[in-house]
């Protein structure tokens, strides 16, 4: 589908400031809302949102369906009467500007545990607890026993558990049902906060003129509920292990390529039952975001298998993805597909041919434009309308970071990207993070994307993600104060200069 002109911040809700040591969807989430309302932005675009696991990329999530609970606000906690302000003095002191995954892990478990101890014992009781788990128990089910499962044993990955219960033995779920009955009615309840809090902060943006932008990882983690409640569905051998995983071959990020280790689809039993899993993964997602971001596009066409047992990804190969028939099937599904396909990396003619047939638009970075010559497709004036413009991605360094990176580049006799870039902007370089927000945002393209990073012109340790690293990323967040009257207003302007603030209420 087509979409008005119209920009937007890219911004993971980790990113934003508390005391609490991550981003939640407190007080900071409203008054981010408030800033995009007043910098005339049509999108807030959020990234993935579910449950993370070792390396805390939301790409690499416990479930594609669940949401993440270090998200949940304890001061929202608080407001519906689940904890006292005395549960949040104990809170340890965190660092601002950065997350502590292992202290937030630590704390936030604890005051969710005592948030659900204070609901059973009547705190804050609502009637729609149990509308929630009605209503999604087609997943929240099987996620809710997984994650009590796998704390019973200690968080091992599932493949790890005894045989029996590893590979869904139905007389020993059944008895883990049973068992584990506590801990799995207090993740039904983990997750009816998060989607509460999520829904109301939607609604608020909803209410600006503001929508939403999720993303869909192509592929889901081996350690999570997808994999283990539907082993059938994926390229596993009988001890439950990946046959052959998920990655991209030697690359711009990566000279061996990147090891994703996802399990692959078995692409011919999704289709037997008109891929039901992707449609109910979709529909889901689009009752909590407004436009979904498809991750790693190209994969549709063609996903770059690698033995189970490599430990680089260059001895992959390409394998046919069924695309086509899945997006059919999205399609006559849900009608019209509110869909942004990141069309990145290898874009081979079968990859362009699938995202045109269903008139997705696909992505341009400028980081990527100024390597080449004139007809460099990621130039602005090589743009078609049906596309988004990025400055730069969550995968990418932030603007400052990447120009002066590529200035050590040519002084290294290497390239002349640092040379060209300021010539093709007409740019001294001084501001390279606005000269490229403006040349994004004057672009033809239907939607321009800036991440919040290069609106505040930080350098590269505000980067948010390394690709091919296992540690030390999303970790960023801004810090209270960074977001002003002024920065709004420099960006509404150049909104409406551009012309991206016409249709904010279609």
């Amino acid at each position: 589908m087509r979409f008005p002109r119209a920009s937007g911040v890219l911004l993971h809700p980790s990113s934003l400031p508390c005391a609490f040591g991550i981003g939640d969807f407190g007080p900071a989430a409203y008054e981010f809302v408030d800033f995009l309302v007043e910098a005339r932005q049509t999108y807030w675009q959020v990234l993935p949102l579910g449950p993370t696991g070792y390396g805390d990329s939301p790409y690499q999530s416990f479930s594609a369906f669940a949401g993440n609970t270090l998200l949940i606000s304890p001061e929202k906690l608080v407001e519906d009467g689940l904890l006292s302000r005395k549960d949040l003095v104990s809170k340890q002191t965190f660092e601002p500007g950065r997350v502590d995954y292992g202290g937030v892990y630590t704390w936030k478990n604890k005051i969710l545990a005592t948030a659900f101890s204070n609901f059973r014992n009547g705190a804050g009781a609502r009637d729609d607890f149990g509308e929630f788990s009605r209503d999604n128990a087609s997943w929240l089910d099987d996620y809710a026993l997984y994650r009590a499962a796998k704390a019973s044993q200690g968080q091992r990955p599932w493949y790890e558990w005894e045989s029996s219960l590893k590979l869904h033995d139905a007389g020993v779920i059944s008895a883990a049902r049973e068992k584990l009955q506590e801990q799995i009615e207090a993740e039904r309840f983990y997750q009816f906060l998060f989607f509460r809090q999520w829904m109301e902060l939607k609604e608020y943006a909803e209410k600006g003129g503001v929508k939403i932008v999720g993303d869909v990882p192509i592929f889901v983690a081996l350690d999570s509920a997808d994999v283990w409640c539907n082993q059938d569905k994926f390229k596993l051998d009988a001890d439950g292990l990946p046959k052959v995983v998920a990655g991209v071959p030697p690359d711009y990020f990566s000279k061996t390529g990147q090891l994703w280790g996802n399990p692959i689809y078995d692409w011919k039993a999704m289709g037997t039952d008109g891929f039901r899993w992707w449609v109910e993964r979709v529909k889901h997602s689009l009752k909590i975001v407004d436009v979904l971001r498809i991750d790693h596009f190209r994969g549709f066409a063609a996903a770059w298998e690698v033995p189970g047992g490599d430990e680089t990804a260059e001895n992959g190969s390409w394998v046919n993805v069924p695309g086509k028939e899945l997006f059919s099937a999205l399609k006559d599904e849900l009608g019209t597909l509110p869909f942004w396909a990141e069309d990145l990396g290898v874009v081979t003619p079968d990859v362009v041919e699938l995202r045109d047939e269903f008139g997705l638009p696909g992505m341009h970075i400028l980081q990527y434009a100024f390597g080449g010559d004139a007809r460099n497709l990621d130039l602005p004036h090589n743009y078609v309308n049906n596309c988004v413009a990025y400055t730069g991605t969550h995968d990418n360094d932030t603007t400052v970071g990447w120009l002066s990176s590529q200035a050590d580049t040519e002084s290294a006799g290497e390239a002349d990207v640092h040379d060209f870039c300021l010539r093709y902007l007409n740019a001294t370089g001084d501001e390279i993070n606005w000269d490229l927000i403006r040349a994004a945002w004057a672009s033809v393209a239907d939607t321009a994307v800036a991440p919040m990073q290069d609106l505040l012109g930080l350098g590269s340790e505000a980067r948010m993600n390394v690709p091919a690293s296992s540690s030390g990323n999303w970790q960023w967040r801004y810090k209270d104060g960074d977001i002003t009257e002024a920065l709004a207003s420099r960006l509404g302007s150049l909104t409406e200069t551009y012309g991206r603030n016409s249709d904010r209420s279609s």
